[in-house]
């Protein structure tokens, strides 16, 4: 196990945490380890559009690249999320 540290929020975010902690019957430890650990770094992300263009037999070019990166961003406008 590692070693415990704080991390500085304000209250609204804290109190959030607890509340989407609290429904899924977790800690707010728990859960930011599990939300940490779904989230895609960039370069993760690049890797895995790569091997996908590879399993579906498309060259990964820099216009492939884009049309993903833009299809993403409508994805994430549309979730409520901040378009990239």
């Amino acid at each position: 196990m590692s070693k415990p540290t704080s991390i500085k929020t304000s209250e609204e975010v804290r109190d959030r945490l607890r509340t989407l902690a609290e429904e899924r019957g977790t800690t707010i430890t728990e859960l930011l380890e599990d939300l940490a650990s779904r989230e895609l770094t960039v370069a993760e992300r690049e890797q895995r559009a790569r091997e996908a263009a590879r399993e579906l037999g498309v060259e990964y070019t820099e216009q492939v690249q884009r049309a993903g990166q833009d299809a993403w961003a409508k994805i994430r406008a549309h979730q409520g999320g901040a378009a990239a």
